[in-house]
């Protein structure tokens, strides 16, 4: 059974950092987009960043310049550096996998994690 297990929330203070994993278990071939979403309190679910198996990221413009995405497509894990956060960046953080291919699978499917929460409060 694949599934996405995240790591890496917790507290910090303004202007500090932090780095998100999210690795893809199970017997996956081969994972098209990944990426960062979040949700705070009373708001939407939001595309943070995402990044395709080639690389191509694309970045909320929130974060840009803050926030670095990246992947190992060995591993199928994806990881979101997070510098300079602000308390505007408070949220759960959910990893999503779009278009996995599975050894199981007949086709392609997509999957969320289970969210990981990130407070930034002094």
């Amino acid at each position: 059974q694949v599934r996405l297990v995240e790591s890496g929330g917790g507290l910090v203070q303004p202007g500090g950092s932090l780095r998100l994993s999210c690795a893809g278990l199970g017997r996956i071939v081969s994972i098209n987009t990944m990426g960062w979403y979040r949700q705070a309190p009373g708001k939407q679910r939001e595309l943070v960043a995402d990044i395709t198996s080639g690389g191509r990221t694309n970045y909320a413009d929130s974060v840009k310049g803050r926030f670095t995405i990246s992947r190992d497509n060995v591993k199928n894990t994806v990881y979101v550096q997070m510098n300079s956060l602000e308390p505007e960046d408070t949220a759960v953080y959910y990893c999503r996998a779009d278009g996995i291919l599975s050894m199981t699978s007949i086709a392609r499917f997509n999957l969320w994690g289970q969210g990981t929460q990130v407070t930034v409060s002094s």
